[in-house]
């Protein structure tokens, strides 16, 4: 694949954009073979990229459904890949996805990407150029640019797609859609949304000793679109989601299976401002401390979304993470578990409460007998449980062709989502720009214009109105021969 230089606006690639045609023909399982026979061009043949750790559950369950094969395998970890490669003995090994896709474009129809967060967008566009069906872990970019762009290609490129938010598929979030529609808990106003998140290190200073590459590890195919560092103890498989560079912290983490289900419950879309405070760190001469590459510890964000047919007035949405909680409700019971403990999501209404668990797991309304008490008629459609829930929906969408199935995430619905998460890590890393002046007697004195400043968003525009120091923050540079 020849590394672009095109220009990486927006209008640009909606004018250029082609539509892509697979050219695949369909033939009816019993003209192969009978009822029971799955004709090959009834099968999914997918190219992971990224496949250890999550990546490795995200193809196995691609192949449980019983109809994908694994036909290709990318990570640039060999030691994170060996149990994929033992796995699927007949799937070739690739370090490189350019490289892969350039060899194979033609010998699989769908990708999944299950790399860091800073890789996702290149990867995932430019299997949907070549007309691939895409599989995307969450968050679906790192970028608010990368996240509208990728919306706009599926629905261009006519691409089936899936972000890797499983809860999203669940029973628990069309029950509350449910609850919610039978006007249980009446018009809600404020929702919380909270993680025990992050588990790993943030709020740091970026070690200035450089470790050993750990063997297998190919540094320079890692790091990909990020800027040219050395590597640092630690950093792979995990803890590379608290720096900037990399990930997306506490929120991109659990955020998309956690506000999935206001999202859905309350037909959200994008907010029109956000504010936040975050977690000292005392260092020197500085208030905070200022580690402007690394994630706070903590954070508490407030966005503020319009009005809408399923909401009473504008909606405020709390995110908390770091170990903050909202207090408790007086509805709930001094021993009962405050969403699942660590993690949790509080709708409030006019009329009522209801909360849940991560991926809308354990609804309940509250009080909780009210739970058991009242019976609500099924009104969606469910979703299966195991490989044929979330993966299977996917696989099936691909094989039947875009539109002709329903999708839980499609991009059109997840695009949105993760562009939230970013606009409310624009006013997180907004506290970091500093302006650095002298007073009278030579002494430094640091200002920080973004704290306590609620940011407005255009989302139309895709920029922040009032504090344009932000803007730099929604489209990153990529390192040179690593374009969009």
């Amino acid at each position: 694949m020849k590394k672009s230089n095109k220009s990486n606006s927006r209008r640009t690639f909606i004018k250029n954009v082609a539509l892509a045609t697979t050219g695949v023909m369909i033939i009816p399982r019993h003209v192969m073979g009978g009822p029971g026979f799955i004709a090959p061009s009834d099968r999914l043949i997918v190219a992971g990229i990224g496949v250890g750790g999550k990546g490795q559950s995200d193809i196995q369950n691609f192949a449980n459904t019983g109809r994908a094969d694994i036909g290709f395998l990318c990570d640039v970890d060999e030691r994170r890949a060996a149990v994929s490669v033992t796995n699927f003995p007949k799937a070739k090994y690739y370090k490189d996805w350019r490289e892969m896709f350039d060899k194979e474009s033609k010998n699989f129809d769908a990708v999944s990407v299950s790399t860091p967060d800073h890789n996702h967008a290149i990867q995932a566009l430019a299997a949907m150029e070549m007309g691939k069906h895409v599989y995307v872990q969450k968050p679906l970019t790192h970028d608010i640019y990368e996240a509208r762009l990728l919306t706009e290609a599926a629905k261009n490129h006519k691409i089936v797609t899936q972000m890797g938010n499983q809860g999203s598929s669940g029973d628990g979030v069309r029950k509350l859609r449910e609850w919610y529609n039978a006007d249980l808990i009446g018009k809600v106003h404020t929702v919380y949304c909270w993680t025990d998140r992050p588990v790993w290190p943030q709020g740091i200073p970026w070690p200035q000793t450089a470790a050993t590459i750990p063997q297998g590890l190919d540094w320079d195919l890692w790091l990909g679109t990020a800027p040219q560092k050395d590597y640092i103890d630690g950093l792979v498989p995990f803890n590379w989601r608290g720096w900037w560079d990399y990930g997306t912290g506490a929120i991109g983490d659990m955020g998309c299976h956690l506000i999935e289900a206001p999202y859905r419950v309350l037909d959200l879309k994008y907010p029109k401002d956000v504010q936040s405070s975050v977690g000292s760190v005392y260092v020197g001469e500085f208030k905070r401390g200022y580690f402007p590459e690394s994630c706070p510890p903590s954070s508490h964000v407030i966005m503020t979304f319009p009005k809408n047919e399923k909401t009473e007035g504008d909606l405020t949405l709390h995110w908390m993470d770091g170990g903050i909680k909202p207090m408790r409700p007086e509805e709930l019971g001094p021993n009962e578990t405050f969403g699942d403990g660590g993690n949790g999501v509080l709708f409030i209404g006019s009329k009522g409460k209801m909360m849940c668990g991560t991926y809308g797991e354990n609804p309940r309304l509250l009080p909780t007998s009210r739970t058991e008490e009242i019976i609500v008629p099924q009104t969606i459609e469910r979703v299966p449980e195991g490989a044929d829930g979330h993966y299977g929906q996917w696989v099936d969408a691909a094989i039947a062709g875009y539109g002709k199935k329903e999708l839980s995430s499609p991009f059109e619905i997840a695009g949105p989502l993760t562009e939230t998460l970013l606009i409310a890590n624009l006013s997180i890393r907004g506290q970091d720009i500093i302006k650095t002046s002298q007073n009278e007697k030579g002494q430094a004195i640091h200002e920080y214009p973004g704290r306590d400043l609620k940011m407005i968003w255009d989302s139309e525009n895709i920029r922040v109105t009032n504090f344009d120091e932000a803007n730099q923050f929604i489209k990153r540079e990529y390192r040179s021969g690593w374009n969009l």
